[in-house]
């Protein structure tokens, strides 16, 4: 499916710009004597660049039916995350549009300045329903283009006009900025926050997340949010075996001692284009433990790369599932903390007021 190799690209997570092969679009193949001729030539490549473009789409709010997740609807501000983390799932919805899921996916990056005012537009909707909606879902709310863009902020004050709750799940310290309109939706049950923390050691975030927050200042955020009321989840998200496992005991004894209480964790996935990215990323990183990391995988995945089922791609079988889920829930036990359950207030929703109606005040 890929065909580009790389010995690996500075601060980013993708290590090629291979494109997907799933939709007939054209492969890239470099040799290597002709980059080294190119760069004999033009000298080595130019730093990659981040490029965002504006969308203007019709609808904002997404629905979806889907078993096995907690959320019937989602906002995605962002399509692209230039965080980079080379194990995203999202990756794949690049190839839609004709682009890679590699390194196009971190950074050819489309954000929607009118979101905010298309949800104004849903939400007045004779009929609506309000259950929570969730932020983040396919790529992160609080990604560095936030702090020009504020699409996230503007999505918040909605929700906290009309008194509709949220969910955010977020790699990124950067949610603080947002503490004002945080504090005031927790006080009435309105807001819930997940941030995930992959590891405890920088310089192996920096690899797996090239463009996140240090694990120091997800943590951090998640101590201030804590101290704020606002109701807090820590997802060990994801947990690769061989890789980031270690950290388990440790993540869930900090973040006890920060006062959260609830915490959770989520298994490698690999789908699609995002199976060879992490085989490369691994190659160039890696290479010593490759193949234990990928035996590993396979096995709690049915001998495959990577489960598409619902329920099940969320719930790993086998002997090393099982061991991470003991270690998981005897750490719980030890740092004290129980299944928590976070609940909005769907209750106090009252629909904007119309244009006519404002222009009245």
């Amino acid at each position: 499916m890929f065909h580009v190799k790389h010995s690996g690209v500075k601060g980013r997570g993708a290590q090629s710009g291979a494109v997907s092969a799933r939709f007939g679009l054209a492969e890239r193949e470099v040799d290597g004597d002709w980059r080294d001729h190119v760069e004999t030539l033009d000298g080595p490549p130019v730093k990659l660049r981040t490029n965002v473009t504006e969308e203007r789409p019709k609808s904002i709010l997404t629905f979806n039916q889907s078993p096995d997740v907690p959320f019937d609807r989602s906002i995605n501000a962002y399509r692209g995350c230039e965080h980079g983390c080379v194990y995203c799932f999202a990756r794949p919805t690049h190839a839609y549009h004709d682009l890679s899921p590699g390194l196009d996916f971190e950074t050819k990056l489309f954000a929607k300045p009118e979101a905010a005012a298309l949800l104004r537009k849903t939400l007045a909707k004779k009929g609506y329903t309000p259950r929570p909606i969730a932020l983040g879902t396919n790529t992160d709310p609080y990604q560095p283009i936030e702090r020009s863009y504020r699409i996230t902020r503007q999505i918040l004050e909605v929700c906290l006009e009309t008194r509709h709750p949220v969910t955010i799940t977020t790699k990124s310290d950067r949610v603080i900025d947002d503490a004002d309109l945080l504090a005031e939706l927790a006080r009435a049950d309105l807001v819930a926050v997940s941030i995930s923390v992959t590891s405890l050691d920088p310089v192996l975030s920096a690899r797996l997340e090239p463009r996140c927050a240090a694990p120091a200042k997800r943590l951090a955020a998640l101590g201030r949010l804590v101290e704020l009321g606002v109701p807090v989840h820590c997802s060990l998200s994801p947990v690769i075996p061989a890789i980031t496992d270690e950290f388990l005991e440790g993540i869930v004894a900090r973040v006890a001692e920060l006062g959260v209480k609830s915490v959770g964790w989520i298994p490698l996935r690999l789908p699609h284009e995002v199976a060879p990215l992490f085989r490369e990323w691994l190659a160039v990183h890696y290479p010593d433990r490759a193949g234990k990391v990928m035996s590993i995988v396979r096995k709690m995945r049915g001998g495959r790369d990577n489960d598409p089922n619902f329920h099940s791609r969320m719930n790993p079988q086998g002997v090393w599932a099982d061991l991470i889920r003991a270690r998981f829930r005897v750490a719980c036990r030890k740092a004290g903390i129980e299944k928590a359950r976070i609940v909005l207030d769907t209750s106090q929703f009252r629909p904007p007021e119309s244009d006519r109606q404002m222009r009245l005040l």
